[in-house]
């Protein structure tokens, strides 16, 4: 949930400003390594303090959710994979040029590929799907290389302090940037009635979503993406980073355009696409979301929404 620094109480800022210094603090002294060495190294940094903070846990739980499904899966291994790509992200998204040459340089496959140049070429704006999976501003910069300029809708960080220098970050792989609101989805209308492309996250718990399955159980999903291409007619193109087996290079992955249709199939056909890719690289999804949030029905007129629980 996005804090607003006025809102905090003393305690709220000592503690967010005292983990924006150690988080700092690592990156610029990390910034001293080479950055081959830095990328995996943060990994494994990221994948020990995840472990105080309880994330093998949450992602354990997250694959007891799932069940059958991921059966085979050992939990402890998982939870090494998901924390070391997040922390290997990490390292990424404030490496600049390093990580530009990398992306840059990434392959893409997919018939997605030819459905962005026919849109573009028709003039029609564009909604890339993406997740919190390899490191999707890897996406972003590989078709910034190429030409494809594009927006991106984020999430403001908890964490006010390390929102600030986070946004400056990824500023850097492309621009603009809509923050996640009233304010920031104005702008990403505007967007793209010009017949812009905007790239956005679809796997987070949305309150006022749909529920839809991922991997067999309902996760309540958010149709806004659907319901702006249908709007504008735009095209819908899922699109992921797949991190490389040297933990440093990427392929771009590009699906096929989902089919217009309505808001609910359109949705459910990113889902199933998200999770078809995950199941071939089960250890770059962010397992440590809370992606099985229980639902929370839409308030009625007039009456205040419950607080979500989870």
């Amino acid at each position: 949930m996005p804090v607003d620094p006025s809102e905090l109480s003393t305690w709220s800022h000592v503690k967010y400003y005292g983990s924006n210094l150690f988080l700092r603090g690592l990156l610029v002294g990390t910034r001293l390594i080479p950055y081959g060495l830095r990328v995996p190294m943060m990994g494994r940094l990221v994948t020990a303090m995840g472990r105080l903070a309880g994330f093998d846990k949450r992602v354990r739980n997250n694959l007891d959710l799932v069940g059958p499904e991921l059966s085979e899966i050992d939990p402890g291994a998982l939870y090494r994979d998901v924390s070391d790509n997040a922390g290997r992200m990490i390292a990424e998204i404030y490496a600049g040029a390093p990580f530009h040459a990398r992306a840059k340089a990434a392959p893409i496959s997919g018939p997605g590929l030819k459905a962005l140049e026919e849109a573009r070429a028709a003039g029609r704006p564009v909604l890339l799907a993406t997740a919190h999976f390899g490191n999707y501003d890897a996406a972003r910069a590989a078709l910034f290389a190429r030409g494809f300029e594009m927006g991106a809708l984020y999430r403001r960080m908890a964490n006010p302090y390390f929102n600030d220098h986070y946004v400056a970050a990824i500023k850097g792989n492309g621009e603009p940037l809509f923050e996640q609101g009233k304010r920031g989805m104005v702008e990403l209308v505007r967007h793209l009635k010009k017949g812009g492309i905007a790239a956005i996250v679809t796997d987070l718990h949305a309150q006022g979503g749909e529920l839809i399955d991922f991997f067999g159980k309902p996760a309540v999903t958010s149709t806004v993406p659907a319901e702006l291409a249908l709007k504008f007619g735009a095209a819908v193109i899922p699109v992921y980073a797949v991190r490389q087996d040297n933990g440093l290079d990427f392929e771009i992955v590009m699906s096929a355009e989902i089919p217009h249709s309505d808001p609910l199939t359109m949705t459910k056909s990113l889902s199933a696409d998200l999770e078809a890719i995950v199941r071939k690289h089960t250890g770059q999804w962010f397992w440590i979301h809370r992606r099985w949030k229980p639902y929370v029905p839409r308030p009625k007129p007039g009456k205040k929404a419950k607080p979500e629980a989870g």
